[in-house]
């Protein structure tokens, strides 16, 4: 992320995100009356306030931070630098949540519980800049709080913020994750020291061992990486190398997907390059892109995605297919037909017809096997995304784990009615839990004899980077089908990826 004169991290500390996300909204003065506030027109909110009113939206109506500062930084008049800036804060100070509140509490003398939301945000986000940036002068951070929280609330605020903050500063020094190293219990000492919910930790080191699992962690606290998918029918991944970099950017073939991902570092908004906007290129993470190559549909292949919106998928099969075929593209949302329809139209793919409906009531509206291929990407945790939405750690308990598979074990049913003998149906998920992805397509194979896990269906182009990463489900000899891809393998999001073919008979 390129944060300018302000946004440079401390040494040791973990990269900051390179995103989007925000909204307004003001906080009252204690009492119940809110305090008067210059509308937006009037006054151009700074990147500190930006980023606490996106922090505060995230915290007090479950918004997703991605969405909320994207709105936000498209609204504002801010200088890159300062973009820069507000993203590395609601980010950084999602993300470090857990440990921030662990060093507040040594300064709050009352407790949380008393703050209101606003003002215990701009608390993290002041800690996180003296903490984890080393460009904002510390004197500047709590200077800023405290004109913020006057400007907010009233003296009693920004004294309370002030006194906070300074104590912080006298104690830096002494606020390093690394300390944490000391703890030990192995679950609790990844979480302090990442800043991960204890559940999570202990999850994951069950699963993949202490070390993975820290790997794991750390990868979540990194910033995605802007990754592009060319569309093979208008140029290959090489000339748009070339067109990106006389462009002026930083690019570079993507190591998980070669054969149509280019990763592009310090990209910016790459929504606003002329060849997204000419249908060269889609913007979608590296490992999303296995997905639809894993599935390998041909040209004139009848294909239903039951879960589509925004239609990243259904459009690369629609690229695989050669524009030839039939593609249903399906979401629950009615209002999103116009996100699936506006990217098949950008690409080129009439091949691609949106619909809206419940995936799960889908063969009530097809006939039974009447589909060569059946893409169920189906609703999950999100596990795998908390790069891109830090706020996932905070918002989700196992107890939504187990809800959620259990609405994808309704849906796989269904989506299997629909494939045809001799057909595939491709799973998967952007989570890492077990009861989501293997424990799930174990079960289904049970409630399913005629289907099979399909490792001969990948094409090799598609396991052939993943062998040469070390990635032990990819391993010849190894590989069943199915695949868990997970953050530090490429700095991509993790996913699961099950293929599956139904029997020649019914």
């Amino acid at each position: 992320m390129s944060g300018g004169p302000q946004g440079g991290r401390r040494q040791g500390a973990a990269p900051g995100k390179a995103g989007a996300a925000g909204a307004s909204r003001r906080g009252a003065a204690p009492g119940g009356k809110p305090r008067a506030a210059q509308p937006a027109a009037r006054r151009r909110r700074s990147a500190r306030e930006l980023a606490l009113d996106a922090l505060v939206r995230v915290a007090t109506s479950g918004a997703y931070s991605n969405l909320q500062l994207h709105h936000a930084l498209q609204e504002a008049e801010l200088s890159r630098a300062d973009a820069g800036l507000a993203t590395e804060l609601v980010y950084g100070t999602l993300q470090r949540q857990l440990t921030l509140d662990r060093w507040l509490r040594q300064f709050v003398a009352k407790g949380f519980a008393k703050l209101e939301p606003w003002v215990l945000s701009l608390l993290r986000m002041s800690l996180y800049q003296l903490v984890y940036l080393d460009r904002v002068p510390p004197h500047a951070a709590v200077n800023e709080a405290v004109e913020i929280g006057r400007r907010r609330g009233h003296a009693g605020i920004a004294g309370m913020l002030n006194g906070v903050l300074r104590s912080a500063v006298r104690q830096l020094p002494q606020l390093k994750a690394e300390d944490f190293a000391s703890e030990p219990d192995a679950a609790r000492r990844l979480s302090l020291r990442h800043s991960y919910p204890e559940w999570l930790a202990e999850r994951w080191i069950a699963a993949y061992g202490e070390d993975t699992a820290e790997a794991m962690m750390s990868a979540g606290n990194e910033a995605p990486q802007g990754s592009l998918r060319v569309n093979r029918l208008r140029l290959s991944p090489q000339q748009a190398l070339e067109r990106l970099r006389q462009a002026g950017l930083d690019a570079r073939p993507s190591a998980a997907a070669p054969w149509a991902g280019v990763v592009v570092d310090r990209g910016g908004n790459l929504a606003g390059t002329d060849g997204y906007t000419e249908g060269l290129w889609s913007i979608q993470d590296e490992s999303s892109m296995i997905v639809a190559a894993a599935a390998a549909p041909q040209p004139g292949f009848r294909v239903l995605d039951c879960c589509a919106a925004p239609g990243g998928k259904s459009a690369h099969l629609g690229e695989l297919m050669d524009g030839r075929g039939e593609i249903v593209a399906n979401d629950l949302h009615p209002h999103k037909k116009a996100l699936v329809e506006s990217q098949a139209a950008r690409l080129g793919l009439g091949l691609i017809h949106a619909v809206a409906g419940d995936a799960a009531e889908l063969p009530e509206h097809f006939a039974p096997g009447s589909f060569d291929l059946v893409l169920l990407d189906a609703p999950c945790s999100g596990l795998g995304v908390i790069r891109r939405k830090p706020e996932i750690k905070w918002t989700k308990s196992p107890a939504d784990i187990e809800a959620i598979a259990a609405v994808q074990e309704r849906l796989l049913d269904a989506a299997a009615e629909l494939v045809k003998p001799g057909g595939t149906l491709l799973y998967s998920t952007c989570t890492i839990a077990g009861e989501e992805n293997s424990a799930q397509i174990a079960s289904f194979l049970e409630r399913h004899p005629a289907f099979a896990l399909d490792p001969a269906g990948w094409p090799e182009s598609v396991l052939a980077p993943l062998r040469a990463a070390g990635i032990g489900d990819a391993n010849a000899g190894r590989f069943d089908g199915s695949l868990q891809l997970l953050p530090h393998h490429f700095g991509s999001d993790g996913f699961y990826i099950a293929r599956l073919r139904r029997g020649d008979h019914r």
